[in-house]
């Protein structure tokens, strides 16, 4: 046996994000079925992923038998420096009129979609991950008057991931520091369209 010392490269930024919309909704209003287009964009200053669940402790004879955790789903808070409007209209479940007026505020249901993002490393390394069920919660901003100097003004959504599968994992990533990281794997094929499976990310590497 011998030790052997890892020294995993840190991260240095959050590169681009993608959405994708689901279609083909099905009784539980998610089929796992998208559409044909990926939305990228490079305008995130801040991602932040937290959990909303329980832990609970199982006591028997004076001491805690086992711990039951219930993960519920995750929320993405997305701090960016703009957001497509007919993107976040759509997320939102905004009546957009033909002649061009937005209406939103009313509870007329909100489309599930894919949110994939991009974490970069030092050394070229990154992660590259998909949270392929997805509903907009919020949006909020702040916006201030200009001053003689530039004041950098961002808005910030509420993305809610829920469970996908039946195993009830939230997420697909890859990692390339991990030792099985696929071989031809590119960004671009890897956000070309959501990953909920391995063979989806067969197919998105160029098939088997």
């Amino acid at each position: 046996m011998s030790i052997k010392t890892a020294k995993p490269a840190i991260t240095e930024t959050v590169g681009a994000q993608y959405l994708c919309f689901a279609s083909g909704e099905d009784s539980t209003g998610f089929s796992g079925q998208y559409e044909e287009d990926v939305e990228k964009t490079e305008t995130v200053k801040k991602v932040k992923v937290s959990t909303n669940g329980s832990s609970e402790d199982v006591y028997a004879s004076g001491k805690v038998y086992d711990t039951d955790n219930t993960f519920a789903s995750k929320d993405i808070e997305v701090e960016a420096i703009a957001f497509p409007a007919d993107t976040i209209a759509k997320a939102l479940g905004s009546n957009v009129d033909t002649g061009g007026l937005i209406s939103d505020g009313a509870d007329r249901g909100k489309p599930y979609f894919a949110y994939g993002k991009v974490v970069k490393k030092k050394h070229g390394q990154f992660v590259w991950e998909w949270y392929p069920k997805c509903m907009m919660l919020e949006i909020s901003d702040e916006t201030s008057t200009k001053e003689e100097k530039f004041s950098e003004q961002t808005q910030t959504v509420t993305i809610r991931a829920y469970a996908f599968n039946e195993d009830g994992d939230f997420r697909n990533y890859v990692d390339s520091e991990s030792k099985n990281f696929p071989k031809g794997l590119t960004e671009e094929k890897f956000f070309v369209k959501p990953i909920l499976t391995p063979e989806d990310l067969k197919t998105a590497i160029g098939g088997e």
